[in-house]
């Protein structure tokens, strides 16, 4: 059975229904774009890892609860529980923020080696960039580009207004654009 073009909210229902299945396909669909917030956040691997893991281990035990079936209600519920995971860690230690391995993601046309340097020069200068944003410009622009989240769901995630979160992405994408020129 294709479980594929099933909600969100539909497969959570089906995996605590007994579909396993249903389960799998949920954490596939988010397993890349969940784990980049969390690492872009945390800077870490091995802590971004154990976070990520955490995220679903309150989903599997917490998410009996959950029963809105607004379509993005389980997005917006999946990045909350990972936003207040990271808020409880960064409260209990400072976070330092390391160097990723990541390789920036390129086409699938091999660059040559020129490209390729200029390529690796603008990665590295966005997630400085990134890393040097304010931390609630910082937060705004990863839930926005990372989760795909809509300003709507930002502003109730982070208890503040929608025009709010606006202007923190405003602000936030210009300071990128000035550092990152010649990049885009």
């Amino acid at each position: 059975m294709d479980l594929g073009n099933d909600s969100d909210e539909a497969l959570l229902s089906r995996y605590f229904g007994g579909e396993l299945t249903a389960f799998e396909t949920l954490y596939s669909r988010y397993r890349a774009p969940l784990y980049r917030f969390v690492l872009r956040t945390l800077r870490n691997g091995a802590e971004a890892e154990d976070l990520y893991h955490e995220v679903w281990s309150r989903i599997i035990t917490t998410s009996q609860r959950f029963s809105d079936v607004t379509p993005g209600a389980f997005k917006a519920y999946l990045y909350q529980i990972a936003r207040n995971l990271l808020i409880d860690r960064s409260r209990r230690a400072t976070l330092q923020l390391v160097e990723t391995d990541d390789p920036p993601e390129v086409a699938s046309d091999a660059p040559t080696p020129d490209i390729q340097l200029h390529y690796d020069d603008c990665g590295e200068r966005l997630l400085l960039a990134i890393d040097g944003l304010p931390a609630e410009q910082r937060e705004a622009f990863l839930l926005k580009e990372e989760s795909g989240l809509s300003l709507e769901q930002i502003a109730v995630m982070v208890s503040t207004g929608r025009e709010t979160i606006k202007s923190r992405l405003r602000y936030a994408m210009k300071k990128l654009r000035e550092l990152l020129e010649g990049c885009l």
